[in-house]
């Protein structure tokens, strides 16, 4: 493996801990939102987990292609919530750590030339703010404007 491929392997495993923090942490809370009777953001967040894994996917076998090895068992620390906003407002932070290094190593990938990897990024990047993002505010927002207990009614489904 080349040199700028290991330097781009090893930022690509920095997202790859993100993807699969996210996958552990979004699977948790999905769980608990089923245990609680929260079936919409069960269901939600559980789709979410197949998107997170989508992501992992494709930083796997983008790290293969460079002839780099995935690590697996790297992750961001877990913030694991015990009430609905605590849980909200948790994946929102792991969701904006993890759009703040998608952008440094996007920012990587252009510099050492590597602009199949920055594509790729960026397709990750837009997921991540416009749809991820963006729906965890949204019902952090709506907690806020109904008040808790409606939202919660609303999301059993």
């Amino acid at each position: 493996m080349s040199l700028d491929n290991q330097a781009v392997v090893e930022q690509l495993n920095k997202l790859l801990a993100y993807e699969l923090t996210s996958i552990d942490q979004y699977t948790a809370h999905s769980r608990i939102y089923e245990d609680m009777g929260l079936n919409k953001l069960y269901e939600r967040i559980n789709h979410e987990v197949d998107d997170e894994r989508g992501h992992a996917d494709l930083l796997i076998r983008r790290i293969l292609f460079l002839g780099g090895k995935p690590n697996m068992n790297g992750r961001e620390p877990h913030a694991i919530g015990a009430d609905v906003p605590t849980m909200l407002a948790n994946d929102l932070e792991l969701e904006y750590g993890n759009a703040r290094t998608l952008r440094s190593v996007i920012k990587f990938c252009e510099n050492a030339g590597d602009y199949v990897s920055r594509d790729m990024l960026i397709t990750i990047l837009r997921d991540t703010e416009e749809d991820h993002a963006y729906w965890l505010r949204q019902q952090l927002e709506l907690i806020d404007k109904l008040g808790l207990q409606l939202y919660l009614q609303a999301q059993m489904g």
